[in-house]
């Protein structure tokens, strides 16, 4: 799939027309929804962050001049711009810059690496970059140097932050005030995207292989947008904290655009420690925020939790990987506000629980689709629809799924089944009110002596466990059953644990005896992977290492 200019070449030309016509897509490009809100609303804050503050007005203006200049760069309708930076203010503007000239954004994190990046750039032949010069203890020339030998269309490079830079563009002189209003007004009308155009390449989150990119119009991804905010009630009166990495979808559609799409406030926060988000949450008065569970975890578990006032946080949005059950309930508990367990995918297909929904639906599933008009059903191993409540891989279709990978036609033909459904590669049982359970992963099993075991069960159920913050289980090499069950505990702060606790504990809990972990490794840490999940591809590494060391 090349980068098409209206919805009818990315999508089938009768569902883009029925979307339209049916109001499912807003016929709205992502800078439009800014616009709408600076005029409604232009003296209301929009976004906080290192120490800046913008109102909605002020926001708009900015993103106009930013856009302005990367105009007068010699940027063009539908060039690439990979976008890496953290979550500063000069993200935001930077985004709704690229947005507002017709650019195409290609989505990094700031722990991308080279490798990572050269590929991406390979793929997406981007001619422009926006990152740091220097971010914490990293140094980005030597990066910057090594991807732009390899990618000879990357020629403008544009650095946020002090220094020698003569080589590269600096974000504070394109974003220069002293250009005519009316100036900027006209080229960015001229430059203005088709609510159908592409407005990103998102990378896949996968652990395995090189990520590839989902295509995004203005039209699918805003359908995501509204639908998601308002399943969760995100409304004008919320402030919403961006803590995980803005780089990553889930803070992208969730916990930044989202509050945007409703005239919220957005706080952004470059920082995973417990006692920033407390306190920031206190400072702010902040009222909802979306997190990965690893960092929830952590949350909760701070020894000095009771010292802040969190009661402004009425509901947080947990996604990206399971939440156990023990988890929603321990939050719910410690924190006093709403659990939203949620289920997003760069690729489109979003469904979660609802405020209102009973502890039962938001302990034991993810929720309903988002959208209504988006259909989701499970498939069997043939790829026919299985009954109700009857368990099958995830797929969606619908105005808000995607229409593809990015240059990528041998994953679109397998991705999707015959008549267009996408296929998650997640296994679920939906009930008959839509609600739907997940229960693993396809790949995400341990094959033990021919006996498929779902590496969720076995961390629902150690998680229950008090001194247990967080557990990832993964497949150990074993010469006689092909795998074992190993598991890395991470313990909660001032706690410990041992592997025989975890066998007691699961014994008492009722366990069957294959899920009982032959090897229990309890480390300080876990390798997370951009979107917050155990990285398990590193602790299969490093348990396939201690195999061949013990022989």
């Amino acid at each position: 799939m090349s980068i098409p200019k209206n919805s009818s070449k990315v999508y089938d030309p009768e569902l883009s027309k029925k979307y339209e016509e049916k109001g499912w897509w807003l016929g709205m490009t992502i800078g439009d929804i800014l616009d709408k809100y600076a005029g409604l609303y232009p003296d209301k804050e929009a976004l906080a962050g290192q120490g800046q503050r913008f109102t909605f007005a002020e926001l708009r203006s900015a993103a106009d001049r930013l856009a302005y200049g990367l105009l007068e760069q010699g940027f063009k309708k539908g060039d690439r711009v990979m976008l890496q930076l953290p979550n500063w203010p000069e993200f935001i503007l930077a985004h709704y810059a690229l947005q507002k000239a017709g650019l195409v954004m290609v989505l990094l994190t700031v722990d991308h690496t080279e490798r990572e990046i050269s590929h991406l750039a390979k793929l997406t032949e981007p001619t422009g970059w926006i990152l740091p010069l220097r971010y914490r203890k990293t140094d980005y020339s030597s990066l910057i140097q090594g991807v732009t030998e390899q990618v000879p269309t990357l020629d403008k490079v544009i650095v946020v932050g002090q220094g020698e830079t003569a080589e590269y563009f600096e974000f504070s002189d394109l974003a220069d005030g002293n250009t005519d209003p009316q100036d900027i007004r006209k080229a960015i009308h001229q430059a203005r995207p088709d609510p159908g155009d592409v407005c990103y390449l998102l990378p896949t989150g996968g652990t395995t292989n090189l990520p590839k990119c989902a295509v995004r119009t203005h039209n699918d991804y805003l359908c995501n947008v509204e639908y998601k905010s308002r399943a969760w009630d995100i409304n004008i009166r919320d402030t919403s904290l961006v803590v995980t990495t803005v780089g990553h979808n889930l803070a992208l559609l969730v916990t930044f655009s989202g509050a945007i799409f409703q005239g919220a406030k957005i706080v952004l926060l470059d920082s995973t420690r417990p006692v920033d988000f407390c306190r920031t949450v206190e400072e702010e008065k902040v009222t909802c925020t979306g997190l990965v569970p690893t960092l929830i975890s952590r949350f909760v578990a701070y020894e000095e939790l009771e010292k802040y006032d969190l009661s402004s946080l009425s509901k947080v949005y947990v996604g990206a990987a399971h939440s156990p059950p023990e988890l929603v309930s321990r939050v719910e508990r410690l924190i006093g506000c709403r659990y939203i367990n949620a289920f997003g995918m760069v690729e489109g297909p979003c469904a979660q629980t609802r405020p209102s929904d009973p502890l039962e639906i938001r302990t034991e599933t993810i929720g309903r689709p988002v959208c209504p008009h988006d259909d989701f059903c499970t498939l069997d191993a043939e790829g026919k629809k299985t009954p109700v409540g009857v368990e099958g891989e995830l797929a969606a279709k619908g105005p808000g799924i995607f229409s593809g990978y990015y240059r990528n036609p041998q994953t679109n033909t397998f991705a999707f089944t015959p008549d267009g459904y996408f296929r998650t590669g997640d296994l679920a049982i939906i009930d008959q009110e839509g609600h739907i359970r997940l229960t693993g992963r396809i790949k995400d099993v341990i094959n033990r002596g021919g006996e498929k075991i779902s590496a969720r069960d076995v961390e629902d159920i150690i998680s229950t466990h008090p001194a247990v913050e967080y557990v990832a289980a993964v497949g150990m090499p074993d010469k006689d059953l092909g795998e074992q069950v190993c598991v890395f505990v991470k313990p909660i702060s001032g706690a410990t644990i041992s592997h025989e606790d975890i066998v007691r504990q699961m014994e008492d809990y009722g366990a069957a005896k294959n899920l009982i972990p032959s090897l229990s490794e309890v480390v300080g840490s876990l390798p997370l992977t951009a979107a917050g999940k155990a990285d398990k591809k590193i602790l299969r590494l490093r348990l396939n290492e201690l195999y061949k060391e013990k022989g």
